[in-house]
């Protein structure tokens, strides 16, 4: 994730994460029950739990009693510390603001704690260029000695800035005698008693001045970093002692019993050119042949990447890392043996380092820059989580012929893609495994497990191999090759198993060769079925990223697998539905250089907010409406000396008098920017505003408050927050709609087929049984909804009609509202498409205005372009299309009742 000088911005797959985690808090918001929060979180997603078909999310399990306890799925390389980071913010948003901001991310092993202080740390790494903008710059980061001696860490301190305690579990577990410094008693920190409101959050037999008693009177967000580490009792009990009031995990591999709340495919991470996958293993006769192949394969990438960098790509120089035998026998292939092999060959020393767990060549060394030398890097076992080199691409395992190759343990290290950003050449989009074993279908598995352990699930996972392998490599019981994230291809055998020496004599590879030459592969050579095996698998998988796009598979299904209660499309419309593609809004872009051909884009409101300048909009906003009473997290003390999350009502709070002074009597201009930065903390993201915009906007309002409505502000921030949201959110959608009808009058937005019904569909919780649906079962309706469609469908020129999903599931009017997702699609006897949307009486009428008007123009543009209603002689093919909006009583200006609905219906 960290390329230099480039400020990370979240990938698509990563703002879903958040985007997950956002939507949980809001379940709790609306249950006040954060384990009924996350049955039905997921409930609404995949369907109620069945435990007799195993169909459904398993309920939310209470690791730790009192505090809600999630986890995030994320394979390696897909930037799961940058997702936390993020995530940070959105967490806590939900709590009441007066708590300080305190952080406790844990990690397994001391190199990933160095790491993990260093980027968060460090003001050019985006992680803490991303914190430095999400919390004003007021953010410090601290380790346990920083902790201990009270460094630069008070009371005063913690309540004005975000505070991240970077520990490792070691530290936390207490097994060591030095780890129990974080249990004994403290001068340096005994000014924090002055936070402890009684004595029931300290642990039992501990001083009130130890720093675990600090940590746990902040009642901190705990990140659990490689979570599936900290599962034990102990790990459990660790947790505890935090007297955490949030813990979000961060896994590759979840346990059993991890409360996860999203899931990254492996399929996200190679759309957005974050992993080399799918990965190519070969087997090879000997040992001697692994060599050869890793050598050569290392020279012909490394050609290639040169003539990509000449032809303006990024600096790449492809590494091998060659997995040695440990020291255990004479005849093993040992990292010092390895070295000297490869000198025989006349390869530069300085091309050759060794890492070992008491060995590091590596230490100081920057492996990405264009001036290192290092093109091999013999290991054991020692490069395991923690150690990232995009640059390394081929993995030579040197075991024994005679032995399974324990692989699993350092595969991850050759996933990570250059740059984050796909390479012109198909050979620089893989990684590869090089061994030499005779018991390969066991090192295959190795492989899968290796997989598995960097987050890539068995239903990723397909093997074509020779003929005499055949379907015996198939081990997985329910084989899904949505991603092909594994491609094995075996060497026919012939040698008997042994323990042989590597014969550099006999390997043909030429270390002084120039890299302007690409290596000259013989016709029958192991390395030229490597290259053509992964040309063609890298863009196998690529079809799938394009049918992945077209709708043509469902990415939860890969990773839920059997979970997924999916509901097909009935048999009697399947094939009438092949032939629909319902129009949408797309934006005709100007072609790119003097050959270049216009091109044509979904059209989404980002599109069409720019030049949308806020900070230059009115800043008329009624203030004496009250809206509904609102809530936020807050803590209370519970029995066991524990924190639990409760609910209070934030809406006319008694703000401490002492606080609201404190801003009185600041100047005009720091009352301004105080109030301005806590806003912005309330207000989140709005996405595609600016931050700076938004800031910008915020000041406006704010310097036009008097004293009295300054103390109005902070008794009632909540609801002044969501009306300057309701405000900036009107005021973005009218421009967008003003730029969309100009754009649609010069011809630059048209209506063009675009959605198509996908075979199988996954509703969530289920709605009744009604005659005529498209799909076995839909979604679930509210009593209004399901009376409308009850009548509707009653009708007999209806021919079939279908409960659209929404969040990215079904079809959307896209345009200069973020997108509309309507209730219903219905089609008649005659070829008519309706799209319908119902309204209650409670709903706000300005979004629904805006949202008819957005329809009605679909439908008509839809019902002028050839391409979507077809010519005026092919009969049914000529469908036509309707937008209707629905209201049981009250209604706007063209809307309409179900009794007018009902009988306009009967006519198409």
């Amino acid at each position: 994730m960290y390329f230099r000088g480039t400020i990370v911005e979240l990938k698509p797959y990563q703002a879903g994460v958040i985007r997950d985690l956002d939507r949980y808090l809001a379940y709790i918001q609306e249950t006040h029950r954060y384990d009924v929060a996350y049955n039905h979180f997921w409930r609404d997603q995949v369907g109620d739990y069945d435990p007799l078909t195993g169909t459904g999310m398993r309920p939310y399990q209470n690791n730790i009693p009192g505090t809600p306890h999630v986890c995030v799925k994320v394979p390696t390389a897909g930037g799961k510390t940058f997702i936390a980071v993020n995530a940070l913010r959105t967490l806590f948003d939900a709590y009441a603001t007066e708590r300080p901001k305190a952080v406790v991310w844990m990690v397994p092993w001391s190199n990933l704690l160095d790491q993990t202080v260093r980027n968060l740390s460090n003001p050019s790494h985006p992680y803490r260029q991303k914190l430095n903008s999400l919390f004003n710059h007021r953010v410090a980061v601290y380790q346990k000695k920083d902790l201990l001696q009270g460094a630069n860490f008070s009371p005063a301190v913690v309540q004005q800035q975000l505070s991240i305690f970077v520990l490792s579990f070691g530290s936390l577990r207490a097994t060591k005698k030095e780890d129990r410094k974080i249990f004994e008693e403290n001068g340096a920190l005994s000014t924090f008693a002055s936070l402890y409101d009684s004595d029931q959050h300290l642990l039992a037999d501990t001083d009130q001045t130890a720093l675990i008693n600090v940590i746990r009177s902040l009642t901190p967000v705990v990140v659990v970093d490689e979570s599936h580490n900290a599962e034990s009792e102990l790990s459990v009990e660790m947790l505890r002692n935090l007297n955490p009031s949030f813990v979000l995990d961060l896994t590759a591999t979840p346990k059993k019993n991890a409360n996860i709340i999203s899931y990254v495919p492996a399929i996200e991470l190679k759309k957005e050119h974050m992993v080399k996958l799918p990965v190519i293993a070969y087997n090879h006769k000997d040992k001697t042949q692994v060599v050869e192949s890793a050598l050569n394969l290392q020279r012909q990438l490394e050609h290639l990447a040169k003539a990509e960098r000449k032809a303006g790509g990024r600096y790449i120089r492809p590494i091998v890392l060659f997995q040695a035998q440990p020291k255990v026998g004479e005849d093993n292939t040992t990292f010092e043996k390895l070295k000297a092999q490869l000198l025989k060959l006349k390869i530069p020393e300085e091309q050759i380092k060794i890492k070992t767990a008491t060995i590091n060549e590596l230490a100081g060394i920057d492996l990405m820059s264009p001036s290192c030398p290092v093109r091999y890097i013999i290991t054991v076992n020692a490069l395991k989580e923690g150690w990232d080199c995009p640059f390394a691409y081929i993995l030579a395992s040197l075991a024994d012929r005679s032995s399974a190759v324990d692989i699993e343990q350092i595969l991850g290290r050759v996933l990570r893609q250059p740059y984050v950003v796909r390479h012109t050449n198909d050979l620089l989009n893989v990684s590869y495994v090089l061994t030499a074993s005779a018991k390969f279908n066991e090192t295959l598995q190795s492989i899968i497990r290796g997989l598995e352990s960097a987050g890539f699930s068995r239903n990723d996972y397909r093997a074509a191999g020779s003929p005499a392998a055949g379907e015996a490599q198939q081990t997985d019981s329910h084989p899904k090759p949505a991603t092909q994230v594994l491609q094995s291809y075996l060497f026919p055998e012939t040698a008997e198993p042994g323990n042989e020496e590597i014969e550099p004599e006999k390997i043909q590879f030429d270390a002084t060769a120039s890299l302007d030459e690409p290596v000259i592969l013989a016709p029958s050579s192991a390395l030229t079925s490597i290259t053509q095996i992964a040309v063609e698998k890298n863009q196998a998988f690529d079809q799938q990223i394009k049918q992945q796009e077209a709708g043509e598979l469902l990415p939860l299904l890969s990773e839920l697998g059997d979970k997924v209660k999916t509901v097909a499309i009935k048999d009697d419309y399947a094939a009438l539905v092949q032939t629909l593609s319902l129009p949408q809004f797309y934006l005709s872009v100007p072609p790119i250089g003097l050959f270049g051909e216009a091109e044509r884009v979904l059209l989404n409101q980002e599109v069409l907010l720019k030049g949308f300048k806020l900070a230059e909009e009115d800043i008329k906003i009624d203030w004496d409406t009250v809206d509904s009473d609102l809530y936020k997290i807050d803590l209370e003390h519970t029995q066991g000396n524990q924190y639990r999350p409760v609910f209070l009502q934030i809406d006319n709070v008694q703000v401490k008098e002492v606080f609201v002074e404190y801003i009185l009597s600041k100047p005009k201009a720091g009352q301004v920017k105080d109030l301005a930065h806590r806003l912005m903390q309330q207000i989140g993201d709005m996405y595609p505003i600016p931050d700076a915009q938004i800031r910008l906007y915020l000041e406006r309002i704010l310097s036009s408050f008097d004293a009295g409505r300054v103390k109005d502000l902070l008794a009632r921030e909540y609801t002044y927050r969501d009306k300057i949201k309701k405000k900036i959110r009107a005021l973005a959608d009218q421009y967008a709609e003003e730029q969309f009808k100009k754009l649609l009058i010069v011809g630059k937005i048209m209506v063009e087929p675009g959605f198509t019904f996908k075979k199988a569909i996954v509703p969530g919780t289920l709605g009744k049984s009604l005659g005529k649906s498209l799909y076995e079962r839909e979604g679930s309706m509210n009593n209004f909804e399901e009376r409308v469609i009850a009548e509707l469908a009653a009708l007999p020129n209806v021919l079939f009609w279908h409960r659209n999903l929404s969040r990215g599931k079904g079809f959307a009017i896209n345009g200069f509202k973020s997108n509309h997702y309507p209730d219903f699609i219905l089609y008649t006897q005659k070829g008519t498409l309706i799209v319908l949307e119902t309204k209650g009486d409670d709903r706000d009428n300005s979004d629904s205005a805006a949202k008819n008007r957005l329809g009605l123009t679909w439908a008509d543009q839809a019902n002028r372009n050839p391409a979507t209603i077809g010519p005026a002689d092919s009969g049914p093919a000529n469908r036509k299309y309707t937008y209707f909006m629905v209201f049981e009583t009250r209604r706007l200006d063209d809307t309409h009742t179900i009794a007018e609905v009902k009988e306009l219906v009967s006519q198409l």
